[in-house]
């Protein structure tokens, strides 16, 4: 095996047009060059939301040199946090559903753009839950789209497809990959002139349980239906103050700039003035007794004052700036308002 990217797409003779799923991983990434390599079109999907980004699959899709279609999941996923058919995994990870979702969405793209079939970069067993035999099966017969799935990893263990029996693929220059280990996909990249991709990694943010305590308390208090708090969940520090606002406490530069420009009325922003210190979002505003709690929350987390007891606070609401001398907050009585519990599932799926 001597191809590489440059030379896959130099003899593409468009026998076929492929829409894969991609993840940015590296089964994902070669199972596009497996299917181009017998001079398939190829055209990657990339589901994106609060809890699961698109940076990796971009940077596959450039390194490919493929069209990369974007797609905003952050509805659907929602949906299916309110009810999962099949429950949800190690935490808040629906991973069965989703993946259902993701197949019914870009089948209907499929069948828009006059693609031929769909491919996904799944190993069969490679996953205890989601990825046996049986999850295969049931993914592909819920999404509606049975025989016109494609899994060129581990196509030779799997029924013949559509596209391989009527001629499209040819099933013969298909993968048999089987379990956890990831060996032969490592051997294969550097073939397919893949010299850098992320380790394995589940990449979602709803297997973990730290994160699943953020959603939890959101559901309980704000609800899931407001995109602004669902992006707001993977900033800094978050707590449920005893007055029930919500706050945000920023870890580095970074999260400090982030929950700045995310700042509109009625939400309250706080940040030290002198001494550096963390900035504070307040999201949808609070009461005056939790503001006041906000500013010796941002006056514990400052570097501490090398001549005075005091941390001079700035509260920002909108156009209105005030400042304001607080006593920090210790830490210790601080952090018990942390949103840090841990949640439980049904079945542990997390995908590639």
């Amino acid at each position: 095996m001597s191809e590489n990217i440059a030379e896959i797409t130099a003899c593409a003779t468009l026998r076929g047009r492929g829409l894969a799923l991609m993840s940015g991983g590296l089964d994902s990434t070669l199972s596009v060059c497996v299917l181009r390599a017998q001079g398939l079109h190829m055209e990657g999907v990339v589901f994106e939301s609060p809890f699961f980004g698109s940076v990796r699959a971009r940077k596959a899709a450039a390194m490919l040199g493929i069209t990369l279609h974007v797609v905003d999941f952050t509805d659907d996923i929602v949906e299916l946090l309110k009810n999962p058919p099949h429950g949800f995994g190690s935490a808040m990870n629906p991973c069965i559903d989703c993946h259902t979702r993701m197949l019914q969405r870009a089948g209907a793209m499929m069948e828009k753009m006059g693609f031929d079939f769909l491919s996904t970069g799944e190993v069969l067993n490679q996953r205890p839950m989601s990825q046996t035999r049986r999850a295969l099966g049931l993914v592909a017969n819920d999404a509606g789209f049975v025989g016109r799935i494609v899994r060129p990893l581990s196509a030779l263990r799997l029924d013949p497809t559509e596209p391989e029996k009527c001629g499209i693929i040819d099933r013969s220059r298909l993968l048999g990959l089987n379990g956890r280990s990831r060996h032969e996909q490592m051997k294969m990249a550097p073939h397919y002139g893949i010299r850098e991709y992320p380790t394995p990694a589940g990449g979602c943010l709803l297997t973990e349980p730290r994160f699943c305590a953020k959603v939890q308390d959101l559901m309980t208090h704000e609800g899931l239906d407001q995109k602004r708090l669902l992006w707001l969940l993977p900033l800094g520090r978050q707590m449920r103050l005893p007055g029930g606002a919500k706050c945000i406490i920023g870890r580095n530069r970074a999260d400090n700039e982030a929950l700045g420009r995310a700042a509109t009325p009625p939400d309250v922003l706080v940040q030290t003035v002198i001494v550096p210190g963390p900035t504070l979002l307040l999201p949808g505003g609070a009461s005056a007794e939790d503001v006041a709690r906000a500013c010796g929350i941002c006056a514990g987390y400052a570097d501490p004052s090398a001549d005075s007891s005091q941390t001079l606070v700035e509260v920002i609401c909108g156009s209105v700036r005030t400042e304001h001398a607080t006593t920090p907050l210790a830490r210790d009585e601080s952090d018990k308002w942390i949103l840090s519990s841990a949640c439980s599932g049904v079945t542990a799926c997390a995908e590639d």
